[in-house]
């Protein structure tokens, strides 16, 4: 035993002579590094809360980068973060926010009242006009008091503050006013538990613990997030230890991940209903808007066996295009699959022999999706050509309404039954190509009123009359399935309800 000893510390200082022992070393403080692949390519507009969009994906980054006042944390849809404490005036006119004591930015600065107000008078993501309309006016009497005062009660603002959109997601007012909007994205600076360290377009972020960050210091030194688009490769790299976590692998390669030794297959359901929108109902020089055409779509598709085949039966068919799991949610008559159905429907509407039918457009990662949509909408006689986009060129076009005929829609935004159909149904939504005066009627009805049945109920009817109206065709509620390595302790999927990545990151660990 002396012996082997003496031969490990002679080699050991025979290695330092060559410089090897500090390569070592290295190699074991990298084990304070954790790598996901990560499905999509990463855009700088996620970097900044102010351009959030109503999706889930700028959470990915927004968890680690950037804090917000009030946020979906494990165990609690809204809890205080950068605010100690939040209270609503009796009569429903003005929300009064404490600053957390302590709370800094990567920088060094405090996180004060003027940058909250600053943020959300910066906002322009999903539903900023309409959220600005409805805000008279932010005061920020100290360093440590933010109130927002309100034109009218208006029961869902903290929904739309804490996690429908970005506005409550805070930026330093100094730093953004020295670098200018374009600079900020090139190096965000939040107040989240992970700092930024480098981008490359394409290719990678790489992020660093913020030791200062309030809620507690991060486990993982290091994170580094590679875009790796292809499916196969990511699993690849996630046998070979290249990767931690790999986002989105599905069909045979999740049978083939949850088969593999060390491996572990994480599903999570996500409030992330996927859908076919008709972005031309409204015009009537189109074939989609016939309503019998619309409905024939619903049925010539069989969501189940898509569902079976894509993410092992994991993904539930809702019928509905807001999640199951949200407040006010109305669950409509179950999805049915009935090609002949769907087939007579479209010979009464005039396309017995079926019609060419435009352009099919999707996010190119859930491009297999609507492969598998494609082929059923051809055998009923709905002829499409798909149109994969890069997911932020995606979402770019569909808010911009340059996409045409069929949208092969999703979002994952926290929120209610309300805030959902506000971005995707209702009158100068997000995401609306048109809309209907009697469903904009009912909003505009329930939007102040304070009684919870009644509420319940007109969003209720709300729904009923999207779904009697064939505006959509729910695909399913996704089904989020992602592999995990052995060196991972907690992965962070599932802690956040209805969150689609890891999160807290700061409550992410390897394992010892």
């Amino acid at each position: 035993m002396a012996q082997n000893t003496e031969l490990t510390r002679r080699s050991l200082m025979a290695l330092s002579a060559l410089g090897i022992v500090a390569s070592a070393r290295n190699a074991v403080a990298a084990d304070g590094q954790l790598t996901w692949g990560v499905h999509v390519s990463l855009a700088p507009t996620w970097f900044d809360p102010a351009e959030t969009p109503g999706i889930i994906t700028p959470f990915m980054l927004m968890y680690a980068l950037h804090d917000a006042m009030v946020k979906p944390m494990p165990g609690n849809g809204a809890e205080p973060c950068l605010a100690e404490k939040f209270k609503a005036a009796a009569d429903g006119l003005s929300y009064e926010f404490t600053v957390r004591a302590g709370a800094k930015f990567h920088n060094g600065d405090p996180v004060t009242a003027e940058d909250v107000k600053f943020s959300f008078e910066r906002y322009r993501g999903t539903s900023a006009q309409m959220m600005k309309e409805r805000v008279a006016k932010v005061e920020a009497p100290d360093d440590r008091t933010v109130r927002f005062v309100l034109k009218e009660p208006w029961p869902d603002f903290i929904t739309f503050y804490s996690s429908a959109t970005g506005a409550g997601w805070i930026v330093p007012k100094k730093y953004v006013e020295k670098v200018g909007e374009d600079g900020f994205k090139k190096a965000p600076i939040g107040a989240g538990p992970y700092r930024f360290v480098s981008f490359t377009p394409g290719v990678s972020l790489v992020l660093e613990a913020f030791d200062d960050y309030w809620r507690k210091k991060p486990t993982v030194k290091r994170l580094l997030l590679k875009v790796i688009p292809e499916e196969a490769t990511r699993l690849a790299a996630l046998k070979r230890g290249e990767v931690d976590i790999a986002y989105s692998i599905r069909g045979e390669l999740a049978e083939e991940l949850r088969a593999t030794p060390g491996l572990t297959l994480k599903s999570v359901v996500l409030q992330a209903p996927f859908w076919i929108y008709f972005a031309d109902q409204w015009d009537e020089k189109s074939p989609w808007h016939d309503q019998r055409v619309r409905e024939a779509t619903r049925y010539a598709i069989d969501y189940k066996a898509i569902s079976d085949a894509l993410t092992l039966g994991f993904s539930p068919i809702t019928n509905s295009m807001i999640p199951n799991g949200f407040e006010f949610y109305w669950q409509p008559p179950p999805a049915t699959y009935n090609p002949e159905k769907a087939k007579k429907l479209l010979a009464e509407a005039g396309h017995g022999k079926g019609f060419d039918a435009g352009d099919y457009y999707c996010d190119s990662s859930y491009a297999n999706v609507a492969e598998a949509v494609i082929n059923y909408l051809q055998e009923a006689g709905i002829r499409v050509k798909l149109r994969p986009l890069e997911r932020a060129a995606f979402y770019s076009g569909y808010s911009q309404k340059k996409l045409k005929n069929l949208i092969q829609g999703a979002s994952g935004a926290f929120g209610n039954a309300a805030t959902r159909l506000a971005a995707f149904v209702v009158k100068d939504g997000a995401y609306c190509y048109g809309n209907y005066p009697d469903i904009d009627e009912l909003y505009a009805k329930q939007e102040s009123e304070l009684d919870v049945a009644k509420r319940t109920e007109i969003l209720h009817r709300i729904q009923q009359m999207v779904h009697e109206k064939s505006m959509y065709a729910p695909i399913w509620q996704l089904a989020f399935l992602n592999g995990v390595g052995k060196r991972v302790g907690e992965s962070g999927f599932g802690l956040v309800k209805g969150n689609a990545y890891s999160a807290p990151y700061e409550d992410v660990t390897i394992k010892k």
